[in-house]
């Protein structure tokens, strides 16, 4: 590792600590301030953490690089997650905000599901809790995963290191300053990825000769290079090229995942008021819009800047090159090292925004809907913070655990969590804040739905091919039919059974009453 980028890097995690040390004196006095900020927070600080939070080292690496090895078709899953976030940010976001206060003040998504239905069984809040820490474990170890791939890849540091350090780190000023620093963290860490963004597409095209040798480099891509560089067979600079209609809807179909992720829409629970949320929608989408382009922009620039200059020997592994590496491989390439350890660190930034309110969110269900509910009623709040920090190492050992492969692939460790969430939370979000009628049945079975459909499709193999029976997640992604399915299911069972209580009516009434005024 060169000095630069080493002093970079050193300075980047000090700052993160450093704020994990201020929100420890600013917000961990209860379990609320530990969990939810003490819904305080101004809508510029909302957006950005919301942002950071939700584009994951995938954003760097992932999404990049399936820009790099699929072409232009890539760029549907873009189009599908601005759809789906503007739609979050309009439908979810201040009805949200105005329920969870109302609704006894549920500082958690599964303690909101049992506020919101009176259930007196517990039932919504055990299983949804159980569906956030198997997904959130799952997800966790993809950001671990990147994490590891960084350290390998840009420093030549063990693999195993990079994972410990970068899941240290996080752990540290999680386990600190709770939500007060993970918000934080995720500010400062989303104008680093914005910058990022913005910096190394616009080098690299310059290095290139601008837009008309990236057309005629795309264009004209020799067979040996492609294979040389694991391109898909189906690769077009088109957008349009090499994918079917069923393709572009399971791209796009990425934005329904927005309305069921608990880490993201746990943010508009925690803003000051319902009434700044059209701020920060505009903070939000204006920074996804520029950082989702320069990421596409990345991948695509960085394949016609190695076509024209080489593959960097040094980045192949086994003979072949990870295109999932290749803003690693352009920030070392283009910049000196004070400035690419700067770049580096925005991979990291956006790793650790998302572990980190991953980490928080699974550690606030096992301690407010476990541990307080089944284990401790009468726990007190500092004790309630303790049980959260530990809950917050106890997942990301699991996660480290789980991430030790380093030949698992992030942007698939991502789709297959965010489609379990969205399916299983998403129709169930919507409908709870909309619908009067919708009984606590009728959530249950269509959350238990979606998470099985979700499951069953992406794992099991009932898809006959030539090659023998694969996954229909190979041909549809799961988050479409379990997204379906969890919504049928809920209308269904909902209109069979017994009507909400009038508690519930009265609240919801209430809610209807707050959104007017």
């Amino acid at each position: 590792m060169d000095f630069g980028t080493g002093v970079s890097l050193a300075a980047y995690f000090l700052i993160m600590i450093g704020i994990g040390l201020y929100g420890f004196r600013e917000s961990t006095d209860d379990s609320s301030g530990y969990l939810l900020g003490g819904r305080k927070l101004g809508p510029a600080v909302v957006s950005l953490s919301a942002g950071a939070s939700d584009m994951s080292g995938w954003m760097l690496l992932g999404l990049p690089g399936a820009m790099f090895v699929t072409g232009m078709s890539a760029a549907w899953i873009a189009i599908g997650l601005l759809l789906g976030a503007l739609a979050n940010y309009l439908i979810v976001a201040p009805r949200l905000r105005v329920y969870t206060e109302t609704a006894s003040d549920a500082i958690t998504i599964p303690d909101y599901f049992e506020k919101r239905f009176d259930d007196k069984t517990r039932l919504l809040r055990v299983i949804s809790s159980i569906v956030i820490i198997i997904f959130f474990t799952l997800y966790t170890s993809s950001g671990v995963v990147a994490g590891g791939k960084l350290f390998d890849s840009a420093f030549g540091l063990p693999y195993t290191l990079g994972l410990t350090v970068t899941a240290g780190v996080v752990v540290l000023y999680t386990l600190l300053g709770g939500f007060m620093a993970v918000s934080m963290t995720d500010f400062v860490q989303g104008v680093i990825m914005f910058i990022a963004l913005v910096m190394v597409p616009i080098v690299a095209l310059t290095g290139i000769g601008g837009f008309e040798g990236l057309s005629d480099t795309l264009n004209n891509i020799d067979p040996a290079r492609a294979e040389e560089l694991s391109l898909a067979d189906t690769w077009s600079f088109s957008l349009m090229g090499g994918v079917g209609i069923v393709g572009i809807i399971s791209a796009m179909s990425w934005g329904l995942g927005y309305f069921g992720q608990p880490h993201i829409i746990v943010r508009f629970m925690a803003i000051r008021s319902h009434k700044d949320i059209p701020t920060a929608r505009n903070i939000g989408m204006s920074w996804m819009l520029v950082t989702i382009v320069g990421s596409l922009a990345t991948g695509l620039v960085g394949l016609a800047y190695v076509l024209q200059n080489g593959t960097p020997e040094n980045y192949l592994v086994d003979g072949a090159f990870d295109g999932e590496t290749i803003f690693i491989v352009l920030s070392q390439i283009l910049f000196n090292p004070y400035i690419a350890g700067f770049l580096l660190a925005a991979i990291l930034a956006a790793i650790m925004s998302t572990i980190s309110s991953q980490l928080l969110v699974s550690s606030s269900s096992l301690t407010e809907d476990f541990y307080k509910i089944f284990l401790r009623r009468g726990a007190s709040q500092k004790e309630l913070v303790l049980v959260g920090r530990i809950a917050v190492v106890v997942v990301a050992i699991v996660a480290c655990l789980l991430a030790l492969d380093p030949d698992s692939n992030v942007l698939t460790l991502v789709s297959n969590a965010w489609a379990g969430f969205g399916a299983a939370f998403g129709p169930l979000v919507i409908l709870s804040l909309f619908w009067n009628r919708m009984t606590r049945w009728g959530a249950l079975a269509g959350m238990i739905t979606g998470a099985v459909t979700v499951l069953v499709w992406t794992y099991v193999p009932l898809m006959p091919t030539e090659a023998g029976l694969v996954p229909f997640n190979d041909a549809l992604y799961s988050i479409v039919p379990g997204f379906i399915l969890s919504t049928l299911t809920i209308l269904g069972v909902s209109l069979i059974t017994p009507g909400p209580k009038a508690g519930v009516m009265d609240t919801h009434a209430d809610v209807e009453g707050q959104m007017r005024s």
